[in-house]
């Protein structure tokens, strides 16, 4: 039984490796939104970029930065379990 387990286990884990590939955009009429994270020093800057297509001709652009240092300083930092900004989890909603 326990060899099934991680047989099954390493084939999830290798068929999570493979590149899939994205749905290409349709630059006819879209909304284009990428997220980055670039750390600089003790600085991370967490951008978002948006396109607007239409008629395949972007319409509207526009980049928005938001700066925060690698490690804040809270009242619930510990030091033995310390999360880096450029390490946390990105959570997007659509409306």
């Amino acid at each position: 039984m326990k060899k099934i387990a991680l047989i099954l286990t390493l084939f999830s884990l290798l068929s999570c490796s493979e590149d899939k590939e994205l749905e290409t955009l349709n630059k006819k009429s879209a909304r284009e939104v990428t997220l980055s994270t670039v750390t600089k020093g003790d600085s991370v800057f967490h951008i978002t970029k948006q396109v607007i297509w239409y008629n395949g001709e972007p319409l509207q652009q526009l980049t928005d930065t938001i700066t925060t240092k690698l490690i804040e300083n809270t009242w619930e930092s510990n030091s033995t379990n310390v999360e880096k900004l450029n390490e946390i989890p990105i959570f997007v909603t659509v409306q």
